[in-house]
């Protein structure tokens, strides 16, 4: 057994698509497509870089049960033309699978495993399939019950309770009774998620990291309704209670989408051999466990872990990026933390504006900070996600 010793790891590069809302602009490519293309992006911005020299290629993936092929990672190698001794490796946490896939990589490239990696995540919730659960033996009498793989549960184990099993909405609701958030409080927080994102892309802020995808005509994120008011969010009814207790709508949640991104990383052998300054530098993550239906507080011990392993607090940060889910979610973390400055958090919008295609967040979020801090010259940022059946993941970046 050798002895290691644990390597820095550097963000040299991170791209996106612009995320297409469900049945949108996006809607017609194929998620292995999407994921090729922001691996080939990557590789085309770094000329300097041998493609050869990339040890893997991580990718988040939720869904898995379609035209994602169940490797979708190795898919994208191969139909973005890398080498085909370039492996590739899909990993699934739900909503935190794009981070987790970055988690992995810098993992492995800290740990000597590897030099150089690509990671990140897709999601075409569009064209998730059907599924249709095999029968236990041929021709049985009845039915056969359909599920769509779009969002939620499928499939679920009888032994499950209850309230472990609950639409994702029912549990941001649980997290507004518990916080005590009001429906105001949700579409203000709401409001000024699409407000935010409309201002930095008039900005040209996400100029560095959005990459087109050829032959679609969607050159910026297709959700963000620039036009929207306190009036018309007020309007729509609760989407998951009808009891006159619901808060969570439509306008003050995620909407379903499609989209890529991916990361750039190395340590500082790579790091000469691409010729770039780094974007920033991944510093510290964590993930933990929470009650199923309060998945939305998931990343409030994760983010706490994950400063505490990077010797750094809420005072310490210039940059957070929290993931829209539900507004109601996002504003419950917030209650939890009373030293984080307010203004730091999502500066260029969320996902309620941005979207949420949900293997592909966590890289989006990832990418984002590690293009704020770049902008900004220095300082440390998190990146952190719910995850449905509860769980939280955080990362920590700095420059």
């Amino acid at each position: 057994m050798s002895i290691r010793t644990v390597r820095d790891v550097y963000v040299v590069d991170a791209v996106r698509t612009p995320i297409g809302k469900f049945g949108g602009a996006l809607a017609s490519v194929r998620p292995d497509d999407l994921a090729a293309h922001v691996v080939r992006a990557l590789v085309d911005r770094t000329p300097a870089l041998d493609p050869a020299r990339i040890d893997d290629v991580v990718f988040g993936d939720a869904n898995g049960a379609g035209e994602d092929n169940r490797d979708v990672a190795r898919m994208a190698v191969l139909l973005a033309g890398l080498p085909v001794t370039v492996p590739g490796v899909t990993v699934n946490r739900l909503c935190g699978s794009g981070l987790e896939a970055v988690v992995q990589a810098a993992r492995a490239i800290a740990l000597g495993d590897a030099c150089v990696a690509i990671a990140g995540g897709v999601e075409s919730m569009s064209r998730a399939p059907w599924v249709v659960q095999k029968p236990e033996r041929a021709f049985p009498a009845g039915h056969q019950q359909m599920w769509s793989t779009t969002l939620g549960w499928r499939m679920t184990n009888p032994r499950m309770p209850a309230e472990w099993t609950g639409s994702l909405g029912e549990g941001a609701e649980l997290v507004a009774d518990k916080h005590g958030i009001t429906r105001e409080a949700q579409d203000a927080f709401a409001l000024e998620s699409h407000r935010k994102a409309a201002a930095a892309w008039a900005a040209g802020q996400y100029d560095a990291e959005v990459v087109p995808y050829p032959g679609v005509e969607l050159a910026r994120d297709e959700c963000i309704r620039e036009g929207s008011t306190p009036e018309a969010l007020a309007r729509l009814k609760p989407a998951f209670r009808g009891d006159g207790t619901g808060t969570v709508t439509a306008g003050n949640a995620s909407p379903l989408n499609d989209g890529a991104a991916a990361l750039l990383l190395t340590d500082e052998e790579g790091l000469a051999a691409t010729g770039r300054e780094p974007l920033a530098r991944i510093s510290a993550s964590a993930v933990t466990g929470i009650e199923p239906q309060l998945f939305g507080l998931g990343p409030v011990e994760a983010v706490e872990r994950a400063l505490a392993k990077a010797g750094r607090g809420f005072a310490d940060l210039t940059a957070f990026e929290l993931n829209e889910a539900f507004a109601a979610q996002a504003l419950g973390c917030l209650a939890t933390w009373p030293d984080l400055d307010p203004a730091l958090v999502n500066p260029r919008g969320g996902a309620i504006a941005i979207g949420h295609p949900l293997g592909a967040s966590g890289a989006r979020l990832a990418g984002s900070v590690a293009h704020q801090l770049a902008a900004a010259g220095s300082g440390t940022g998190v990146a952190s996600l719910c995850i449905g059946v509860g769980q939280g993941i955080a990362l920590v970046l700095e420059r």
